[in-house]
Order: structure tokens, then C-alpha cells, then sequence
């Protein structure tokens, strides 16, 4: 699976790039025809301290699954993405398979 990475307002460094196609790429786990992946990195210019916007797009066959989160820091965001992406990917395939079986 390729993943793209994308940072918006900022330069991400290299260990945040590995971390976070090392977590989007676990996903493969859940369901096996995932076609990419994109992250998107954003830094809102505010005050809050939960200024860090992870958004994750998932390309599956017939689909696509988006995330958004909000954290203090990006490892936060991705991580609660990738959760939220795990149970939407293994639904999706729950799907998927009733629909072959009925």
C-alpha cells in the first residue's frame, strides 16, 4: 500500500513522516484491498492547545473511508485515526463479505 503524507503550514520531519505511514500501514491488517492511503498534517494558527489536524483518507475498492481528528500532537491524532480507521475498515469488509454471501 503507498501512503502519502502531506504537511499543510509546517515541514514535518522525517520521524514523523516513518511514524505515521507505519501506523496508516498496520491498516493492511483489516482489510486486504486498501489502494492508498493519504495524511494530511495541518497546523491551525489558534490559541487551543488542540491545534494539530490529522486527516486521514483511505482509497478501498468501491469506497473511500475519511478521518479528522483534533489532538495536541500529531502522533495523538494519528493514533486516534488509525483506531477509528481499524473498526470502519473491519465493518467495510463485514459488508463486503455479507454482500457476496446473500
Amino acid at each position: 500500500m503507498k501512503v502519502f503524507t502531506q504537511s499543510v503550514n509546517f515541514n514535518a520531519d522525517n520521524e514523523l513522516i516513518k511514524f505515521v505511514e507505519k501506523k496508516v500501514e498496520s491498516l493492511v491488517k483489516y482489510h486486504d484491498k486498501i489502494v492508498d492511503a493519504e495524511v494530511f498534517l495541518k497546523v491551525q494558527n489558534t490559541s487551543d492547545k488542540e491545534n494539530k489536524i490529522t486527516e486521514v483518507k483511505i482509497n478501498i475498492p468501491g469506497s473511500e473511508l475519511i478521518v479528522k481528528r483534533e489532538a495536541k500532537t500529531f502522533e495523538e491524532g494519528v493514533n486516534a485515526a488509525v483506531d477509528n480507521l481499524k473498526r470502519q475498515l473491519k465493518r467495510s469488509k463485514e459488508k463486503h463479505r455479507d454482500s457476496l454471501i446473500s
